[in-house]
C-alpha cells in the first residue's frame, strides 16, 4: 500500500494519484492539469506555447516604421541635394508605409482568430 503524502490517505501499489484528494503519487502531473495549462497558455499567449507570433508582429512593425522615418526624413532631405535622388520627392511614402503597417495588422489579427 502507498500511502498519499499530501492527505495521508492509504491508496493501492499500483495508483498514480489519491484516490481522496487526487495528489500525484509518482511526481507525474494528471492528464487534464497539463491540458488546461496548455489551452491557457494558447488563451494567453495568442502566440502559441513558444510567443513568437507576438515578437514576430512587433519586429515588423518597428522596421517598417523605421523605414517610414529613413524615406520621410532622410532620403528626402537628401534628396534637395542630390538630383539623381529627385524622384523620392514624388512618392507618397507615408502612405505606402501607412497602408502596409495596417495590412501586417490585419493579417496578424486574422492568425490570432483562426487560432480560435
Amino acid at each position: 500500500m502507498v500511502y498519499c503524502a499530501q492527505c495521508g490517505t492509504q491508496n493501492e501499489d499500483d495508483a498514480s494519484f489519491c484516490k481522496k484528494c487526487g495528489a500525484s503519487l509518482t511526481g507525474e502531473k494528471p492528464r487534464w492539469e497539463r491540458r488546461q495549462r496548455d489551452d491557457r497558455c494558447e488563451e494567453e499567449c495568442q502566440g502559441g506555447h513558444n510567443g513568437k507570433g507576438w515578437g514576430y508582429f512587433w519586429g515588423v512593425i518597428i522596421i517598417l516604421i523605421g523605414l517610414a522615418i529613413l524615406f520621410e526624413v532622410v532620403i528626402k532631405d537628401m534628396a534637395q541635394t542630390y538630383t539623381w535622388l529627385s524622384w523620392v520627392n514624388s512618392i507618397q511614402w507615408n502612405w505606402i508605409f501607412a497602408i502596409v503597417i495596417s495590412i501586417v495588422i490585419i493579417l496578424f489579427g486574422i492568425r490570432i482568430i483562426s487560432k480560435r
